[in-house]
C-alpha cells in the first residue's frame, strides 16, 4: 500500500498551462487556418481590401498580405509564425506576402487528416521538404531569363512585371501609369540598390494620374521666413551644403552672471553673440555653396544674408530628405561649419496625389512592392508566368513525380500537391468565377505531354483560362521560390511542435500591469460614497 502512495513529482509552477499530443498539433492548425481565411480574400487582380481599425482609432484600407498581418495583432503563438513569414517575405522580394500566408495555410489543411489518422508528424516533413526541394527546382528550370536585352527592351519587360504586382493593388486601374514610373525609378538610381534612395512623397489632393517622377530629391516646401522669396530658386550645376547645426540667433541657456566694470564691455558681450551666427554664415558663403539646407532652424537673419548674396536655403529639412540629397550629390551632412568636407550617386523622388489619405497610404505601400519588385527583377533577371499557371505547372509535375515513391510518402506530396492548387483556386473564387470548371480546365492544359500548356493560367478577364506569359502576366521567379521555401518551412515549424508550455507569471504580470495603470492616480481622491 505504501509502495503505491508516492508522491507527485511537480516539475511546473502551480497554474502553468501545458497543451501536448495530438489535440495541441490540430489547435495550431486550426488556428493557421483561421488567419489564412482572413487575407484569403484579398488574393489576386479582383481581391478585397480589409479596413483595419485600432485602438489608437487610426484606420487603415489594405489588401497587402505584410500589412495586413502586423495589424491584425495575433495573439496565438503559432499562428504568430504566418506574421513572421509574411514580414520576411515583405522584406525579401517585397511582393507575394498574401501567396505565403495562403500556402502555409494550405499546406497545414492537407496535413490534418493525416494527423487525424495517427501518422507521426516528422513523417509528413520529411516528405514536404522533398516535396519544396523539388519544386523549387522545377520553378527555376520553368524561369526564362531576360538578361541580354537592350535598355528600352528591358524596361519594358520590367514594367510587365510591375504592372503584374500592380494589378491586384487598390491602384490597379492606372497600373500600366505607375508600372512605368517605378521603373524609370529604379534605372534612376542605377546600380545602387538601397530602397531609401527613392523616395515616396504624398501630396492629398488632385487625382492619380496627377503623380508625378522627379529625378531628384524633392521634398515639401519648410517653414521660411522673409527673405525667403528674394532667394533664387534655380540653378546649374550648384555646390549644395548639407547641415545640421542651427543658424539662427540665440540666447545662451546657461543662466550665467556677468559682472562689469565698465557699460562698454556690455557691448563687447553683446557683439561676441553676433559674431557667432556671422562667422558661421562667412563660413557657408566662402564654401562657395549655392544651396544650403540644414535639419534644424535657418533664422530670419540667415535667410536675409544668404538672400542678399544670392544663395538658396531651407532649414528644418527632414533627415531622411537630407540624407537622401547626401546620397544624391555625393556628399555628406555636416555637423560644423569649420573644416568642411567637399565630397555622386543618383536618387529619384515619385510625387504621389490622390484624394482621401487612406488611399494614397495605400498607393504608397502599393509602389514599395512594385519598387522592391522591379529591383529583385533587375538583380535576378529571370521570370516565371503568373496568374496561378506555374503553381498548377509544379502540383502536376509532383502529382507524375508522387507515383514513383512507393510506401505514405507518395499520399503526403500528393497532398503537397494539391495545396499548390488553392492559388488558381483563390483567384477564381475573389473573381466569383466558378473555381471547379476554371481549375478543369487548366488540369486537362497543363496535363498536355507536349508541355505548351505549361504556362496556362487563370484569365481574370474571361473567367477561362489563357496563356499568362503571352499575356505579359509575369512575376520574378524569386517571389515564387521565396515563398515556397517560407511557406513549407512554416508548416513544418508548426507540424513539429507536440507541446506548448504557458507560464502563468507572464499573463499575471499583464494583467497586474492593467490593473496598475486603472488604480494609479494624482494624489488622493475621495472615495465614492456608501449608501
Amino acid at each position: 500500500m505504501a509502495s503505491m502512495m508516492q508522491p507527485q513529482i511537480i516539475l511546473l509552477k502551480e497554474g502553468t498551462d501545458t497543451s501536448q499530443g495530438k489535440a495541441q498539433l490540430l489547435s495550431n492548425i486550426n488556428a493557421v487556418t483561421a488567419v489564412g481565411d482572413v487575407v484569403r480574400t484579398t488574393l489576386g487582380p479582383r481581391g478585397m481590401d480589409k479596413l483595419i481599425h485600432d485602438d489608437k482609432g487610426s484606420v487603415t484600407i489594405s489588401n497587402d498580405g505584410a500589412t495586413i498581418m502586423k495589424l491584425l495583432d495575433i495573439v496565438h503563438p503559432a499562428a504568430k509564425i504566418l506574421v513572421d513569414i509574411a514580414k520576411s517575405q515583405d522584406s525579401e522580394v517585397g511582393d507575394g506576402t498574401t501567396t505565403v500566408v495562403l500556402l502555409a495555410a494550405e499546406f497545414l489543411k492537407e496535413a490534418k487528416p493525416f494527423v487525424e489518422d495517427g501518422v507521426h508528424s516528422q513523417n509528413l516533413i520529411r516528405s514536404y521538404r522533398t516535396a519544396s526541394t523539388l519544386a523549387i527546382e522545377k520553378v527555376k528550370e520553368l524561369a526564362v531569363s531576360i538578361e541580354g536585352k537592350s535598355v528600352e527592351e528591358k524596361k519594358g519587360l520590367l514594367a510587365k512585371c510591375a504592372a503584374t504586382t500592380l494589378s491586384s493593388k487598390l491602384i490597379g486601374g492606372e497600373k500600366e501609369f505607375f508600372a512605368t514610373m517605378v521603373v524609370d525609378a529604379v534605372m534612376a538610381i542605377g546600380d545602387d540598390d538601397r530602397l531609401n534612395l527613392i523616395g515616396i512623397k504624398k501630396v492629398p489632393g488632385g487625382n492619380m494620374r496627377d503623380s508625378f517622377l522627379v529625378d531628384g530629391v524633392a521634398f515639401k516646401k519648410t517653414f521660411s521666413y522673409a527673405g525667403f522669396e528674394q532667394q533664387p530658386k534655380k540653378f546649374d550645376n550648384p555646390k549644395i551644403l548639407l547641415l545640421n547645426i542651427e543658424l539662427e540667433l540665440k540666447s545662451e541657456k546657461e543662466n550665467a552672471e556677468i559682472r562689469l566694470s565698465d557699460p562698454s564691455q556690455y557691448q563687447s558681450i553683446v557683439d561676441a553673440e553676433w559674431n557667432i551666427i556671422y562667422d558661421k554664415l562667412d563660413k557657408c558663403v566662402e564654401s562657395g555653396a549655392k544651396v544650403v539646407l540644414s535639419r534644424l532652424a535657418i533664422g530670419d537673419l540667415a535667410t536675409q544674408y544668404f538672400a542678399d548674396r544670392d544663395i538658396f536655403c531651407a532649414g528644418r529639412v527632414a533627415e531622411q530628405d537630407l540624407n537622401r540629397v547626401a546620397a544624391a550629390a555625393g556628399g555628406t551632412v555636416q555637423t560644423s561649419v569649420n573644416n568642411i568636407i567637399p565630397e555622386a550617386r543618383r536618387t529619384a523622388s515619385i510625387v504621389l496625389r490622390g484624394g482621401a489619405d487612406q488611399f494614397i497610404e495605400e498607393a504608397e505601400r502599393s509602389l514599395h512592392d512594385a519598387i522592391m519588385i522591379v529591383r529583385r527583377a533587375v538583380k535576378n533577371s529571370t521570370v516565371v508566368p503568373g496568374g496561378g499557371a506555374i503553381d498548377m505547372e509544379i502540383s502536376k509535375y509532383l502529382r507524375q513525380h508522387s507515383r514513383t515513391i512507393a510506401g505514405k510518402s507518395q499520399l503526403f506530396i500528393n497532398s503537397y500537391a494539391k495545396a499548390l492548387e488553392v492559388i488558381p483556386r483563390q483567384l477564381c473564387d475573389n473573381a466569383g468565377f466558378d473555381a471547379t470548371d476554371v481549375l478543369n480546365k487548366l488540369r486537362q492544359k497543363h496535363a498536355m505531354q507536349s508541355g505548351e500548356g505549361a504556362s496556362y493560367g487563370v484569365d481574370i478577364n474571361t473567367g477561362g483560362i489563357a496563356d499568362s506569359f503571352a499575356n505579359f502576366v509575369w512575376e520574378p521567379a524569386v517571389v515564387k521560390i521565396n515563398a515556397i521555401n517560407a511557406a513549407t518551412e512554416a508548416a513544418c515549424l508548426i507540424l513539429s511542435v507536440d507541446e506548448t508550455v504557458k507560464n502563468p507569471k507572464s499573463e499575471s504580470a499583464q494583467g497586474d500591469a492593467a490593473a496598475g495603470a486603472m488604480g494609479r492616480g494624482r494624489g488622493g481622491g475621495r472615495g465614492m460614497r456608501r449608501r
